[in-house]
């Protein structure tokens, strides 16, 4: 699957206090954390993504608490996508467990600027930079989590496999 987006850059160690804020986990709805994703790093973050927008951000992105509502923020925000050098594991696994693609790649980072347009190859891990044509190369996912993400996360792929 290729996803095709803008490019919002963030630092390193952006933890889940700065994805979604303790203020708003009063709620699961996504349109609602959608609102407030990122305002804490970045307070016009919700105002100027859309739909199909790219996160990337530097090491460790993800860390801090294990609030499920940090990838819900951010896939309900639109972002299709989150690039990173690395992620905190516990924020890898949620983002897997709700559809999130997420996807490490250390030289992106440096070769990627803010509002570039990327493409990005869900399949063979393939980022081009559409504004330099730069390519880099991240981690595909095994064959079974890029089933878990085309079924829109964890619960869903369950579902299809009890069908089966």
């Amino acid at each position: 699957m290729k996803l095709t987006g803008k490019v919002h850059k963030f630092g390193a160690d952006i933890d889940t206090d700065a994805i979604i804020p303790a203020r708003y986990l009063n709620t699961f709805d996504p349109a609602e954390l959608a609102k407030h994703c990122m305002e804490d790093a970045d307070a016009s973050f919700p105002a100027r993504v859309q739909k199909g927008d790219i996160i990337l951000a530097d090491k460790n992105f993800g860390c801090g608490s294990s609030r499920e509502h940090a990838p819900i923020a951010i896939q309900g925000a639109g972002v299709s996508c989150v690039i990173a050098r690395s992620f905190a594991r516990i924020f890898y696994r949620n983002s897997i467990n709700i559809g999130l693609p997420i996807l490490e790649c250390n030289e992106a980072y440096e070769g990627i600027e803010q509002g570039d347009q990327v493409e990005v190859d869900l399949d063979t891990g393939k980022i081009v930079n559409l504004r330099t044509g730069q390519q880099f190369q991240a981690i595909p996912f095994p064959e079974f989590m890029q089933s878990i993400m085309a079924r829109g996360g964890l619960i869903n792929y369950v579902k299809d496999q009890v069908k089966k």
